[in-house]
Formats: structure tokens, C-alpha cells, sequence
């Protein structure tokens, strides 16, 4: 009888171990845009950094594509999340998001709480030289969900009363900002829009030369250090979910505010630190004018 006490007794303490642990864990999603290996590669580090510094909570870094991001939020799968600008005022008006801090980049040694979308050809296609020249041409972007790969380039197109749908021999989607700039260089398609940094990004890497490349409807902005054929939007936000509790927000915004910019979560995600949110207004405008996100109709 005390052996199957012992055993009952035994069982119900894993299991009371089990819960505690689960419900120390704190999920963070990160939209994926790239694939998940370099999203955690980018992101893990800050999830250390995280665990180390709010007592009693383990950070875990779970990366989302693009069509994964939403059911996450809605089915509470995750407790904040990190996405696209675009994506993220959906997620407020959808599942009552909140937006807690603005990311800062680090890029070309200046810190950038903004980002556009950058539209190109190849520097030897003499046909395209305006937005208006893209009319009948075959066309790529990243994702329709893509805020600086597609929604920031279509708003442009829009603005210039240009239809993409309609105007466009072709509208395609490459999954990924490499694969368009690839598209675009095998001459697969001849104009593609992906966000800005990645021709920069891609060239140092070695992958392709910028001079291989014509940027269409330049935009030049002063202490913006990349090509860009946009307006500028605010930095992807991290943000909360509905149900995750305010005080564990709190200890979130407060450890990573006060990220040395030296600290290796800090430079594996390639930022400056992070910054009270920004106002995405603009961003929802966009989304208004284009019937996307929350406002497609």
C-alpha cells in the first residue's frame, strides 16, 4: 500500500514539475522571412538574454513563416511575437495585439528606426527606367503579406495610378527577398521590389554585385544609408498578445531596453537595442488604401 502511495505520490510531483515548467516558458514568434535556421541564428541569443535577465522564465525563440503567424497569435501558441510592421497592425486589430517596443537596426554603422521598400530591374534593361515603364513587364515580390517586400512597392504603384494586377503581365511571389533578387538576376522576371538592405545585405555576402542592378523611383533620405524607392515606415515591433500578463511586459520592455548594443543578442540580431513603439499609423493608412491586412476586403 505505502509503494503505491509512493508511486501515486511520485507521479503527481512529475507532473506538478511539468506544469511549473510549462508555465515558466515564455514563447516569443518571430516571422521567418528568410527561413526558420537564420531566424533563430538572428534571434536565440535574445532569447538567452531574456531568460537570464526576468527570474523564473525561460525564453524560447519559435520562428514563423509568413502563413504560420496569425493562427499562432489567434491560437495563443506564442506570448509575443516579432513581425513586419504590416503584419503586426493586423494582429492589433484582428486579435488585440499590443505593441510593446520598436526594434533599432544596425546597418552600414548607423542605427535606423525606419525601413522602405526598394524596386529594381538589371542595370542593362534600358525599357524600365520609371514606375510607369513597368506596365506589361513581368513582376516579382516576396509575399503579399510582406510589408517591405510587396505592400510598401504596391502603395507606390498605387499612388502613381498604376494597378499591378491589372497594368502587369505578371504579379509573382518568390517566398523569400533573396529569391526575387535571384529572379530578377537570371532575368526570370524583369522588375522586383524586395525591402531595404537586402541588395546591400546580398552584396556583401558576395552573392551578386550592385552594379549589376538599376533601382527604379530612387528615394534618397537624409542618414538612410540604402537604396530605396518608398516612403519610409517604422521598424518591425515587438509586441504582446492579448492574454499575455502587462507586469511580464513590463519586465520584457526593461531588460531589453537596457541591451548593450555590445552584447552578443545584440549583435547576432544585428540591432542597436530597442526603443518605446513607434506610431504605426501610416501603416495602417497603408493598409486602408491598399484593402490589406486587416482591411482587405
Amino acid at each position: 500500500m505505502l509503494r503505491k502511495v509512493g508511486c501515486i505520490v511520485a507521479v503527481g510531483l512529475f507532473l506538478f514539475a511539468g506544469l511549473c515548467q510549462a508555465g515558466d516558458a515564455v514563447k516569443i514568434g518571430v516571422l521567418a522571412k528568410n527561413g526558420p535556421a537564420k531566424a533563430l541564428k538572428k534571434w536565440k541569443a535574445t532569447g538567452e538574454y531574456l531568460s537570464g535577465k526576468v527570474e523564473g522564465k525561460t525564453f524560447e525563440i519559435v520562428p514563423l513563416d509568413f502563413d504560420k503567424v496569425f493562427p499562432a497569435i489567434e491560437g495563443g501558441e506564442v506570448d509575443f511575437f516579432l513581425v513586419n510592421s504590416s503584419m503586426f497592425v493586423t494582429a492589433k486589430v484582428k486579435y488585440g495585439a499590443v505593441p510593446i517596443l520598436t526594434m533599432i537596426n544596425s546597418r552600414q554603422g548607423k542605427a535606423l528606426k525606419s525601413f522602405g521598400g526598394v524596386i529594381f530591374t538589371t542595370s542593362y534593361n534600358d525599357k524600365v527606367n520609371s514606375l510607369a515603364d513597368v506596365k506589361g513587364k513581368k513582376f516579382m515580390a516576396v509575399k503579399k503579406s510582406s510589408f517591405g517586400g510587396w505592400q510598401m512597392a504596391y502603395k507606390e504603384f498605387t499612388d502613381a495610378g498604376i494597378d499591378p494586377f491589372k497594368d502587369f503581365a505578371a504579379v509573382e511571389f518568390g517566398g523569400k527577398h533573396d529569391n526575387v533578387v535571384f529572379a530578377v538576376q537570371n532575368e526570370q522576371v524583369e522588375v522586383g521590389t524586395v525591402r531595404t538592405d537586402t541588395l546591400e545585405r546580398m552584396v556583401a555576402s558576395g552573392a551578386i554585385s550592385m552594379e549589376d542592378f538599376k533601382v527604379i523611383a530612387k528615394k534618397d533620405y537624409p542618414d538612410f544609408p540604402f537604396v530605396c524607392s518608398t516612403k519610409l515606415y517604422p521598424e518591425w515591433p515587438l509586441a504582446k498578445v492579448a492574454a499575455t500578463d502587462d507586469g511580464l511586459a513590463a519586465q520584457v520592455v526593461a531588460a531589453l531596453k537596457a541591451l548593450p548594443k555590445d552584447d552578443k543578442a545584440a549583435k547576432a540580431a544585428k540591432i542597436v537595442g530597442w526603443t518605446d513603439p513607434l506610431d504605426y499609423g501610416p501603416v495602417e493608412e497603408l493598409q486602408k488604401t491598399l484593402s490589406v491586412g486587416a482591411y482587405a476586403k
